[in-house]
Parts: C-alpha cells; sequence; structure tokens
C-alpha cells in the first residue's frame, strides 16, 4: 500500500512540476519576444489556473493523512491563491495586463518548479541535498514577493469591483459586498500569510538542521 501510495504521489508531483515549467516557459518565451511583462496572463494564466484548481488534491491528501502536512496549513495556502487567481485575475479581463501578475506568476512558478521536483524525488527516497536546500531556502525570498504581488493586484482591482458590483448577485443576500469582503482580505492576508511563512521556517529548521549537526561532527 505505501508503495502505491508513493508512486501515485510521484507521479501527480511530476505533471505538476511539468506543468509549472511549461508555464514558465511560455512566460519566459512571451518575454523574450515581446520585451513586455504584459503577457504573462495571456501566454500562461489558463495553464496556471489549471493546476491551481488541480492543487486542491493536496488538500485532500493531507486530510485523509497521505502525507503528513495535515490539511490546514495547504488550505490556507489553496484557498488564498485561488480566490486570487479564479475570483479576481481570470474574472477581471482589466487586470490581465497588469506588470504585477508577470511578478507573481513568476514568483510562483519559481516556488512550484522546484518545490514539485522535490517532492517527487522524495517518494522515491533519492532527492539531491541541493534541492532540499532550494525548497527550504528560496520560499524566504521568493515567497513575500508573491503574496506582495497578490495583494498589489488586489488593491488595484478594487476600483473595477466596485464599478462593476462583482459577484453583485451572490453577495445579494449578505450584508456587505465583494468589494467589502476583498478589502477584508487585504487586511487579514498579512496576518495570515505570516503563519504560513513561520510554519515554513519551521519546516526549514527540523529539514536542514539534522544535516547541519552531522557536517559539524564531521
Amino acid at each position: 500500500m505505501a508503495r502505491l501510495s508513493n508512486l501515485y504521489l510521484f507521479c501527480y508531483n511530476s505533471v505538476q512540476a511539468f506543468g509549472w515549467a511549461v508555464a514558465l516557459f511560455r512566460i519566459s518565451i512571451d518575454f523574450l519576444s515581446t520585451k513586455s511583462i504584459n503577457g504573462a496572463y495571456a501566454s500562461a494564466g489558463e495553464l496556471i489556473c489549471l493546476l491551481q484548481t488541480l492543487g486542491f488534491i493536496e488538500v485532500i491528501h493531507g486530510a485523509v493523512g497521505i502525507v503528513p502536512s495535515g490539511f490546514l496549513f495547504p488550505l490556507m495556502q489553496w484557498g488564498g491563491r485561488t480566490h486570487f487567481l479564479l475570483a479576481i485575475i481570470r474574472r477581471i479581463d482589466e487586470v490581465h495586463e497588469l506588470p504585477v501578475v508577470f511578478i507573481t506568476f513568476v514568483a510562483w512558478c519559481c516556488i512550484e518548479v522546484i518545490r514539485y521536483p522535490f517532492y517527487a524525488l522524495s517518494c522515491l527516497g533519492n532527492c539531491p541535498s541541493f534541492l532540499t536546500y532550494l525548497r527550504y531556502t528560496v520560499f524566504i525570498v521568493i515567497y513575500p514577493i508573491g503574496v506582495v504581488g497578490e495583494m498589489w493586484l488586489m488593491y488595484q482591482a478594487l476600483p473595477v469591483i466596485m464599478e462593476k458590483n462583482l459577484y453583485g448577485d451572490y453577495f445579494s443576500a449578505m450584508p456587505f459586498s465583494y468589494h467589502a469582503f476583498v478589502k477584508a482580505v487585504l487586511i487579514c492576508y498579512p496576518f495570515l500569510w505570516l503563519q504560513l511563512y513561520l510554519y515554513l521556517f519551521k519546516q526549514r529548521r527540523s529539514k536542514l538542521r539534522p544535516r547541519n549537526k552531522e557536517k559539524k561532527r564531521e
């Protein structure tokens, strides 16, 4: 049973790694050919939407115990990204060509082309030490860039959300609008992000410290 789980996880993570690598490749090619950062969504937006939606499977993995991460932090990360991506970027054409979309997408891709290969190779018990180091180090710089990009784009989208009364039908029975909801999300975002960020540092200490101790003993 454990072998089947590892095989399944290897296949899933390999598919995600390939998908995010393709997304990064498409964004890079578009940038190099147009000398513009305004085409990130046009070049890879729909693929990233698909990959991010598929990522809900990781919440299920944690919930049923296939992986030891639990489901709360994966759910928080998946929910924040998915709302930002599907409810705002994909829905509002006016933000598709904003530079912050390029910045956010590149940050996401750089994280995922490291994270998923790390998970895939870990399933085989043969993950190179340099990849482990990158997995638990690169996020220190790139993760804040991605989160700031998400917040900045949500802020820029607020006037359009208000003008179009976006999702007005869904929020008509509620005492607040979607515009007010997004503003509340912006207020909560730094605090929720900090919890995830500190959790990643905790993981980093547990994954890298044993190797540092072994080197000192040698």
